[in-house]
């Protein structure tokens, strides 16, 4: 039988990895013979699908089990669909994993704390600290866009009046469709900022017919990143494709208010 076992060094004596897609090496064990070879991980540099290279690494070797600290669900279901067993939540060395592996000690424990609903079962320290992380993560990647949101509101209202609103966009259902759209194509940035522009030009009493039109085109058609387009997919290709867009825009945005207001009514 062979064990692979996430380690942060080459022999028996290493720890146990943390995470079983950035450990520095697999160490592969035959229980029977207990000769091992440390194989380096691929996924150590930190890079996107470290924990998949990790996993064909495995499947690769012939392993019938993998121990480690932590393992994503997506790596476990594809380690599980090749008959292979996974055991999360070790530490230790590895020699002394792979001797309570050898008594059924490490199985017994799995049993005890993988029990559904069970009051009395600890938490997973380092899936704890794995899903802190990503929420952090997640929450610094979105700080940018909450402080433009912020800014932009406060752009707006600065340097955009009521009365050069009004001189835009007159009330005519297809002309103010037309501008929104025109005003979307034109726009670039996150599309969230879409909405926080459209949310203003409602306050200032422009038709939803308008902004829908300026979402739509917003995301659809991009007159900014038009050269860049050009150059990657062909000039006629991407004049026929934002052009396309921007008829639709204002088709989709009278379409979607007409039904809306049909399903209000």
């Amino acid at each position: 039988m062979r064990i692979a076992i996430s380690a942060d060094g080459r022999d028996l004596e290493a720890r146990v990895g943390d995470k079983f897609g950035l450990s520095q090496y697999l160490v592969i064990v035959d229980l029977e013979t207990m000769a091992f070879e440390a194989v380096p991980n691929p996924g150590a540099s930190g890079q996107r699908g470290t924990g998949i290279q990790a996993v064909v690494l495995a499947i690769s070797k012939n392993v019938n089990a993998v121990l480690t600290g932590y393992m994503s669900q997506t790596a476990k279901r594809h380690l599980s669909a090749n008959g292979i067993e996974v055991l999360t939540g070790i530490c230790g060395t590895v020699a002394e994993v792979l001797e309570k592996y050898k008594k059924g000690d490490l199985q017994k424990h799995m049993g005890v704390v993988s029990k559904p609903e069970s009051r009395g079962a600890k938490i997973d320290k380092v899936a704890l600290v794995h899903a802190l992380r990503n929420s952090a993560n997640q929450f610094a990647n979105l700080l940018p866009i909450l402080v433009g949101v912020v800014l932009l509101i406060g752009i707006f209202n600065a340097f955009v009046s009521k009365e050069l609103i009004s001189s835009i966009f007159s009330g005519n259902t297809a002309l103010d469709s037309l501008w929104g759209a025109c005003l979307g194509s034109i726009l670039a940035g996150n599309p969230i900022n879409s909405y926080i522009i459209g949310g203003e030009l409602l306050e200032y009493g422009v038709s939803l017919f308008a902004v829908t039109a300026l979402i739509i085109a917003w995301v659809t058609v991009g007159l900014v990143q038009l050269p860049a387009e050009i150059a990657a997919l062909g000039r006629r290709f991407a004049l026929t494709r934002n052009a396309i867009s921007f008829i639709l825009s204002i088709a989709i945005a009278i379409i979607t208010v007409v039904v809306l207001n049909l399903i209000k009514g």
